[in-house]
Order: structure tokens, then sequence, then C-alpha cells
């Protein structure tokens, strides 16, 4: 005789429900315990519920460069623009790329978002070279002018004729003044002195071949003088697609003096560190730079030739982006360090610091969007989502209480241990990988309860369908478990599907949406399978659901079951008696 087939163990950890259950404990106890030794007991909230600035910076393809915008730039791009906002002093800024050329500043209240902008949406190519003319802003339709240099130290009223370049522990000395100056007749590009520069403070108007080498264009001279630097897009153009190896036009950032300028003669890259601090004994704000090795000796050969020249040709300009930020007069050969001095205030030195010290991005940005949120409105959008998240769970609350009865006990549970573990990861994801809490997010949290409702409302109809079916309440959850079980994942793995796709292909805010519906969606397989399970497989050995309470949710009367399934041996049917 064959022995009998055993049936298949029991799945699911069914067998030992205490075992699932000790696990999710011990889960939520240490991230629990990590939520409070890590100090972030709360999530981190995005800009439109704390408050404070959000930019979207978007990458320009550069000429010439098909290749340009690739992750190591971008990643580059990032780590300058984050170095630059904690220049600032913001503490738990956020900059990170989205997608493939788009990059997200989030900066928090308390920062002032317009110099905020100006440094992360500057792209900071940064040139130092020599000063060939220097003139009012204005168009100059001629060129007639004759300029006379002072050697008086009284400053003038441009803001870069009173900057000095000098060693960290030079006296500047007093220099002539800029005020008048014309276009020269002659736009060089060799600013060394040559053996026949006159001496006389003096300079003229139009230089002789025995002064200078004249190799610049009428081209360049005439978009000198028709260059107008009072207006915005009088600057824009000036010097664009110039190369550091071209003599070119810029505006000052004031837009009060226009320039021709010589190649650059050192890169931003060449600074190893910038500073800003006031000169206790001229009281005035300074920037203190230091070079590095191959920087410094760039910079001694350059201020070599310029401390030789007349004014203006012993100016450097320190351009960026093709603004000239400054433009101080060199006394001296300098090398390793230097200062810039002149009519700073505290932000403007801080600014130019902060840029030196940080140096240029490799990418052009494009300003795509600006959103600054106050305090007040961010706190009414969380007061907001978190009454919404209420007023959800609440119905979803009192249809299970209605129709399942004794049975939203158990559903209630999962959600409150699916509450815990969503709350604790938030907040741990804060600090671990940047995760923040934005309307998005909380709207994400919202839609994830019924999602987990709809799991344990699968599980449950399982359940009473094998009671109409007439069997008793700890076969029938058994039995209810594997179907449900394929449905919910199924279930899960599509919403957990449209949360990637949702979190690839979108930036911004929308990612936040995806990403809590994705982890809401792990969270409620885990929850199912090591809690809701387990609870009701002991729920199912009380007295109060196996014998089909009326408030239990599973009275076989309300449910229209069948009678009992019973085993019972087959019996013949009784046949007549043959007679004898």
């Amino acid at each position: 005789m064959a022995a009998p087939k055993k049936g298949r163990g029991p799945s699911g950890g069914q067998g030992r429900p205490g075992r699932a259950l000790a696990l999710i404990l011990i889960a939520m106890v240490a991230l629990t315990g990590g939520m409070f030794l890590s100090g972030h007991t709360t999530p981190r909230l995005g800009i439109d519920l704390a408050g404070g600035t959000s930019i979207t910076l978007k990458a320009k393809s550069q000429p010439g460069k098909p290749d340009a915008i690739n992750p190591t730039n971008m990643d580059t791009a990032v780590s300058i623009i984050e170095r630059r906002v904690n220049g600032l002093g913001v503490s738990e800024a956020e900059v990170q790329t989205q997608g493939r050329d788009n990059i997200i500043v989030n900066i928090p209240k308390g920062t002032n978002s317009k110099q905020a902008r100006e440094q992360v949406g500057t792209t900071a190519q940064l040139y130092f070279r020599p000063v060939l003319t220097v003139t009012a802003g204005q168009a100059t339709p001629t060129d007639t002018a004759s300029p006379s240099a002072s050697g008086s130290a009284k400053p003038s009223a441009s803001p870069s004729d009173k900057e000095t370049a000098s060693g960290s522990k030079a006296t500047p000395s007093a220099s002539a003044t800029t005020q008048g100056r014309a276009v020269t007749g002659a736009l060089t590009k060799d600013t060394s002195p040559s053996p026949s520069a006159s001496t006389s403070g003096t300079p003229k108007a139009s230089a002789s071949p025995s002064a200078s080498v004249d190799p610049a264009t009428a081209e360049l001279q005439k978009r000198f003088a028709a260059l107008d630097c009072s207006t915005k897009a009088g600057r824009a153009k000036a010097g664009a697609n110039a190369k550091p190896t071209d003599t070119t036009i810029a505006c000052s950032s004031e837009g009060d003096a226009k320039y021709v300028l010589g190649p650059a003669e050192v890169s931003g890259t060449d600074v190893d560190s910038a500073k800003a601090t006031i000169d206790q004994q001229r009281g005035m704000w300074i920037v203190q730079m230091d070079f590095t090795d191959k920087g410094s000796k760039k910079f001694q050969q350059i201020t070599s030739k310029l401390s030789q020249q007349q004014s203006p040709m012993n100016q450097f300009a320190i351009a960026l982006d093709g603004e000239v930020v400054s433009a101080p007069q060199v006394n001296e050969t300098l090398s390793g360090s230097a200062e810039i001095s002149g009519s700073f205030t505290q932000q403007s030195a801080q600014d130019l610091a902060n840029v030196l010290s940080y140096g240029a991005l490799p990418l052009s940005f494009d300003e795509d969007t600006v959103t600054t949120v106050t305090a007040a409105l961010g706190g009414e959008q969380l007061q907001a989502g978190l009454i919404a998240g209420a007023i959800g769970l609440a119905l979803v609350v009192i249809y299970l209480v209605a129709y399942y009865r004794g049975l939203a006990l158990i559903a209630l549970l999962s959600l409150l241990v699916s509450g815990i573990l969503t709350y604790t990861l938030m907040s741990l994801l804060g600090p671990a990988i940047g995760f923040a809490l934005n309307l998005p997010a909380v709207c994400g949290a919202i839609v994830a309860i019924g999602i987990t409702a709809d799991s344990f409302i699968v599980y449950f109809e399982r359940i009473r369908d094998e009671i109409r079916d007439g069997r008793t309440l700890r076969p029938a959850v058994e039995r209810a478990w594997p179907r449900a079980r394929r449905t919910i994942l199924v279930s899960d793995f599509v919403s957990f599907l449209a949360a990637a796709v949702l979190f690839i292909v979108t930036v911004g805010k929308v990612q936040g949406f995806a990403f809590t519906l994705g982890l809401t969606t792990l969270l409620d397989v885990v929850v199912v399978f090591l809690f809701t399970k387990p609870v009701m497989t002991l729920m199912a050995r009380t007295k109060f659901f196996s014998g089909g309470h009326p408030w239990s949710g599973l009275d076989p009367k309300r449910l229209g079951a069948k009678p009992p399934l019973r085993r019972t041996r087959r019996v013949n049917a009784p046949t007549d008696p043959k007679e004898a």
C-alpha cells in the first residue's frame, strides 16, 4: 500500500507567525532608535513646505563641444555650486542633478535669495587679463579725446579706479586716476614695456609705432567705440564667445566703464583660495588671494610687466563671464599671494572672494525656474496636506469598521505599523540621501493609504470566499493566503513600476511624489507579509473570530456560508437484499 502524500508545509510563515512578528518588531525598534540617535526626529521638509528658494538651472550646449553636457561635468558643476552656496553661510542647502541637463538648487528660508541666485547662476569663467584701454561705459563714436593722467592719490569716481593689487605685505602707493580716459588709437596684445616708452604721466591718445605694437583690427576698434555698457543688453554682448587667447572688449559689472583687454595671462583655476577681510590700518575691505604654484609663477610674470607700465596699462582685469568685476592697478611684482583693495563693501568683497575661491563651472547654465516660498505659506501648505491625509485616513477607517467590523482592527494595526516604518525611514533618508518631504511627496503618502488598505481588503475577501464555501476560519485563512498573495504582489508590482518610471522620466518636485509612492508600495509588501498575515493567523485561533461572532466580520450566517465541509468516508448506496 502506497504511503499517503504529505501536504504542503505552511507557507508565508503561518506555521510560526511569532517569528515574522518578531522580525518586523526588531526592524521598527532599530529604525526608531536610529532616528533618535541621529537627532533627526522629523522628516526634512522641502522648500514648498519649510519656505525658501528653489532654483532650476538648465545646462546650455557649448559651441564646438557637442559632448560637453555629460555626467562628469554635471557632477563637477554641482560640487562647485554647493561650495558657493555654503560660502554664503547657508546650512542644509540642497544641490543635485535632475535628469541629463538640470541642476536643482534648494536653499532654505533665511537666505538672501537675490544673492544666492547671483552666486549659483553665474558660470564664473574667470580670467585675469591685462587692461589695454579703458573709458566711460557709454558708446563713443569718435576717439579724438586726449586723456591726461594725474599723479594724485585722490580717488576718482569710477569704482575700479580705487582698486590696487599689492603683495600681502606691501603698502599700496598712490596711483594715477583713470578719470577722463578715452579710447587709445592702438589696441595692443603685448603689454610689456617698450624701450622707447615714455615715462611721463600723460599717456597719448594715439600711440606711436615705436611705443607699442598694434595687432588689433579696425573691427575691434569699431566694436569698442559702439559698445554701450550702460544697458544690460550691451553688457551681455560684450566679449561674447571670446577665447582666452583673444584680445577682447568687456564692460564693468556696474556698466560705468568699458575695457579693451589683452589675452588671459592667469585663469581662475590658478587661484588656490581667496577670502574677504578688513584692513584695520586703512579701514577698508580687501580680498586676499593665494595662488597655486603654477599660478604664482604666471602671476609673478604678468605683474612684473604691468608694474612698469603707465596707467591704465598697469591694471589687470578680473573678468568673470566676460564682465570686469575688478580692475586693480599693479604697483609691484607679485607672486604667491596678493590682495585686491578698492571700493568694496563687505558684501561685494565676500562675493568676489567666493567666486575666486570656487572657480569656474565647466558648463554654462540658463536659469530655468525660480520659486520662492515664504515660511508662512509653507506652513499653510503643510497643514493643508496633513488635514487632507487625516480626512483620507478617517474615510478609510470608517469604511473598514462599517464593512469589516472586527477585521478592521487588524487593518488599522497594519496601517499603524506601515505609518511608523514610513515616518522613520523618511526621517532617516533626509540626512542620508538628501530626501526632502515636499507637497507632492505628501500626496504620494496619502495615496499610499489607499494602496495599503487595498491589500488588506484583497486578503479579507479571499478569507470570506473560503468561509462562504463552508470552511472554518483557520483553514480559510491558510487557503486564502496563496491566492491573495499573488494578487497583492501583482498589484504592488504595477504600482512600483509606475512610480519608478515616473521618477526616471520627470524632474523637480514630481519626483518626490514618485519616490514616496515607490517607498510606501515596498513597505506595503513588507507589512502584509510580516505583520498582517501573521496577525490574522493568530486571530483565527481566538474564540471571537473562529466562533464567527457577529462583530468579527466573519459571521458565516451573514456571509451566506454553505454547510460545513466534512471529510467522511464514502458510503455505498444501500441495496435491497436479494431473495434467496
